[in-house]
């Protein structure tokens, strides 16, 4: 059977994508020409051509029952010595993006698996590449912060070419309007009382 490599992530919004993007091909990370600029919430996953109107499905319900949140990037860090990666810190939203990426990953679920290593949300600057181009790309933009609101994410998919597509985005639903809480019984009848 046909299989296809898939991907979840949250795109870094303009300006910052692309100045992250130019950065990361700067530093001589050519991969980067195919990737956007994102923090991942399901790293490259085969699964079965046949099962992706089951992944559109579970997606759509993982993002229905979601809101939007903040998320803030600031400052560097590395998975040196473990893994050749120089990444940009999630200083704000890293909860939020951790149990979403639970529910994509939900057991029982289309795209269900385990990692190889623990999830750590992060927008990547640098991949395997040299010591001296990885402490290069980690201290160019120690002090690099961008912040923004997530409104959802999207799937995508690898292609031949070894470029990642957009296959489609799942947003969030809006915030509604604020609720008010019922009053307790005993509150009801002490304003009846004052009419």
């Amino acid at each position: 059977m046909d299989t296809v490599t898939l991907g979840v992530s949250i795109a870094v919004p303009e300006p910052h994508a692309g100045r992250l993007q130019r950065c990361r091909l700067g530093f001589g990370d050519a991969a980067a020409s195919g990737i956007l600029t994102h923090v991942t919430l399901l790293p490259p996953t085969e699964v079965e051509a046949g099962a992706l109107p089951a992944v559109d499905r579970h997606l759509a319900a993982v993002a229905a029952a979601w809101r939007p949140f903040p998320l803030r990037l600031a400052g560097t860090g590395t998975f040196r010595p473990v893994s050749p990666v120089v990444y940009l810190r999630v200083a704000e939203g890293g909860g939020a993006c951790d149990r979403l990426q639970e529910r994509v990953r939900a057991s029982g679920g289309p795209l269900a698996r385990e990692l190889a290593f623990p999830y750590h949300p992060h927008v990547t600057l640098a991949h395997g590449l040299a010591d001296a181009a990885l402490d290069a790309a980690q201290a160019s933009l120690a002090g690099y912060e961008a912040a923004w609101t997530v409104g959802g994410f999207a799937l995508y998919e690898l292609g031949g070419d070894g470029c990642w597509a957009p296959r489609r985005e799942f947003a969030f639903p809006p915030p509604g309007p604020r609720r008010r809480r019922p009053r307790p019984a005993r509150h009801r009848e002490a304003a009846r009382g004052r009419t």
